[in-house]
């Protein structure tokens, strides 16, 4: 049920976010706010939401396993770190992606 109202609190905020692009004037192909423009939006929100969900479950995970085990706490915060850089930078690499498609006429 808490997956439910989460879903669609994201849902709102997404399409409040997104009311001013759909409210542009799209007349012309080459609009700032044409499809690629709008279609980067949405991929970059996704991201940013994905990124967020799985920092949550690899600190969630890191903090419930040095909770049942302290003596292995270095190790598990250094395998956390490593892993929050790797997503930070398949993150970073989506939202360029995202970028760089806004652009594209």
């Amino acid at each position: 049920m808490n997956t439910l109202k989460l879903l669609a609190m994201v849902v709102v905020v997404v399409l409040v976010c997104a009311f001013p692009a759909f409210a542009a004037d799209t007349a012309g192909a080459n609009s700032p706010f044409y499809g690629n423009a709008i279609g980067a939006g949405f991929g970059a929100a996704l991201t940013t939401i994905g990124a967020g969900f799985g920092f949550g479950r690899i600190g969630s995970a890191a903090l419930e396993s040095m909770a049942r085990q302290p003596e292995v706490a270095g190790r598990v915060q250094t395998g956390m770190l490593i892993i929050a850089a790797l997503l930070e930078g398949a993150t970073f690499f989506a939202l360029i992606v995202c970028i760089i498609m806004a652009t594209k006429a």
